[in-house]
């Protein structure tokens, strides 16, 4: 048996390792998302923890690398409880888009840390401006995807860069319109965001294609 399969406990080293990353990335919510990433050091971020260094310097080469996994866990999270609203919701167009954006809304208002993370400590941090663009064309292209499924791909195919250009600008308009109403900025009510958001969406697909969504 080699060593990075060998267990103790009963448990393999590749799950110790995994749940000591899974920690540190706990540790580093709690910490960034309640204090700002200003806040985050390595000592601190172990003692939360509740690990040496060496379990860190195991798993990240630096800070920033830390926030990065976040953001990305954040994320994924994201991701897929809009992809499970989405094909669980009702049979119409309306009622999957409308539980599509309702989730992931309802990931970052939930949590208060993760609000933090994703629409101010990110803004904040240089190293995440090109994974923030990334994870932007991302969900343009699932967007686009899914679009292409309930009403053709040669539908979506025949707006060609129109259609790329308006993912891209209603997922934007969506991100920034969040963040206002996160930071109160936006006095309406979550399901008002959520009603009004659907009908931009909607709206805007329905223009592309020429005919009604909804």
């Amino acid at each position: 048996m080699t060593t990075t399969s060998r267990a103790y406990g009963g448990v393999p080293i590749e799950q110790r390792r995994a749940r000591r990353r899974a920690a540190l990335l706990d540790a580093a919510l709690e910490i960034i998302g309640t204090s700002g990433f200003a806040k985050l050091t390595v000592s601190g971020l172990c003692t939360k923890a509740k690990l040496s260094e060496r379990y860190y310097y195991e798993s990240f080469t630096d800070l920033d690398s830390v926030f990065s996994e976040l953001f990305d866990r954040i994320v994924d999270e994201i991701g897929q409880a809009v992809v499970t609203a989405f094909m669980t919701a009702g049979p119409d167009i309306r009622a999957k888009t409308r539980a599509a954006i309702a989730a992931a809304i309802d990931v970052i208002a939930d949590d208060p840390r993760k609000a933090r993370i994703a629409t101010v400590e990110a803004q904040l941090n240089p190293a995440l401006l090109m994974r923030r663009a990334e994870v932007m064309r991302s969900f343009a292209g699932i967007m686009l995807a899914v679009c292409a499924e309930e009403v053709g791909a040669d539908v979506v195919e025949n707006a060609g860069e129109h259609a790329e250009f308006a993912a891209t600008h209603l997922l934007g308009g969506l991100w920034e319109t969040t963040n206002s109403w996160l930071a109160g900025t936006l006095p309406i009510s979550r399901q008002t965001l959520i009603d009004r958001s659907t009908d931009q969406f909607l709206l805007t697909a329905s223009h592309l294609i020429g005919s009604p969504l909804d």
